[in-house]
């Protein structure tokens, strides 16, 4: 017999314990290599590129899955959480974009980055993948990466 969960019992959603920081307040926590940052505008673009490239299942996840796909010749937008410490963690994937010219950008908060990916873990590191059905989402995000200044 399976027994039935009393209807009074409603879970409540998890907004109150981590209430939503702003992006000056995110700005505090960046690594000093943080370099390109997105502004406040290109972040939230970004985002959206990435939940719809989640739900096309066309980004790539983490460190070691962005550095396989990278060395593969993969193209794409990385984008990098500016809050993971420690920084060697990923400071090598900036090169590898560098050397094979990809466009790459860093955002304030790996927390929001998982997010926008759909996992409710963290992740310090996503590959967007182009496609289709957001090709115009995806194009304005590489405009706008691209453009951004690469650090000395």
């Amino acid at each position: 017999m399976a027994r039935d969960k009393p209807s009074d019992a409603v879970v409540a959603p998890d907004s109150e314990a981590t209430p939503e920081r702003s992006y000056r307040e995110l700005l505090g926590n960046l690594n000093p290599i943080a370099r390109p940052l997105a502004s406040r505008k290109l972040t939230r673009k970004l985002y959206k590129c990435i939940k719809k490239a989640a739900r096309n299942k066309q980004i790539r996840r983490g460190v070691k899955e962005v550095q396989k796909f990278i060395n593969k010749g993969e193209k794409g937008i990385t984008v990098l959480a500016g809050d993971t410490l420690p920084i060697d963690v990923y400071c090598h994937i900036p090169v590898m974009c560098e050397d094979r010219n990809l466009p790459y950008a860093y955002i304030p908060s790996k927390s929001d980055l998982g997010a926008a990916a759909g996992s409710k873990r963290p992740t310090c590191v996503i590959m967007i993948k182009p496609h289709e059905e957001y090709q115009e989402a995806f194009d304005e995000c590489l405009e706008e990466v691209e453009a951004l200044p690469l650090p000395l």
